[in-house]
């Protein structure tokens, strides 16, 4: 892998910085380490990426949160049974759209629901900040492949990290 090490000091660099702000104002660590990981995974890069990575793991807030709800509400494990099959086919079908079409972005997101027990105010505002951190990521390792480039003589042909991790896997 050719940009390993821009992409390690940037990843390194965003993670402990990541880590310290979610200490200081107490947010949960994981979530947001999840968020940014949904970025990486799905195939949109840039801002359409975050964007991508956002939408997918709040709806999968929004269905866990349902599933939750719902089942608490009838009380029937059979009940909270066929809910739970529901909004899962909800959650496959709702990849229809563009805008939500990574399906383990929306699996995540409920994951992270049902591990929080719903407590959205403690998980959307990490989960979103790890979108952004991904597509920070993201921007600052090309602009350390680029400098590198810039610094070997080199014509900078950097495009986006997911398309050159990708050609380079």
């Amino acid at each position: 892998m050719q940009y390993r090490w821009q992409i390690a000091l940037s990843a390194g660099l965003l993670a402990a910085l990541w880590a310290g702000v979610a200490d200081v104002f107490q947010l949960v660590t994981w979530i947001g380490f999840l968020g940014c990981s949904t970025f990486f995974a799905q195939t949109e890069s840039g801002f359409k990426g975050m964007l991508m990575a956002m939408s997918t793991n709040l709806s999968g807030v929004f269905w866990g949160w349902l599933i939750i709800v719902g089942s608490t509400s009838f009380g029937s494990p059979i009940i909270s049974y066929a809910l739970t099959g529901i909004v899962t086919s909800l959650m496959c079908l709702q990849a229809s759209h563009k805008r939500l079409a990574f399906i383990p972005g929306a699996f995540i997101g409920c994951c992270i629901t049902f591990a929080m027990n719903a407590d959205i105010a403690a998980i959307v505002p990490p989960l979103v900040i790890g979108a952004v951190l991904g597509y920070s990521m993201s921007l600052l390792t090309e602009r350390l492949i680029t400098f590198t480039q810039n610094r070997q003589g080199l014509t900078p042909q950097v495009t986006s990290v997911s398309d050159n991790a990708a050609k380079e896997l």
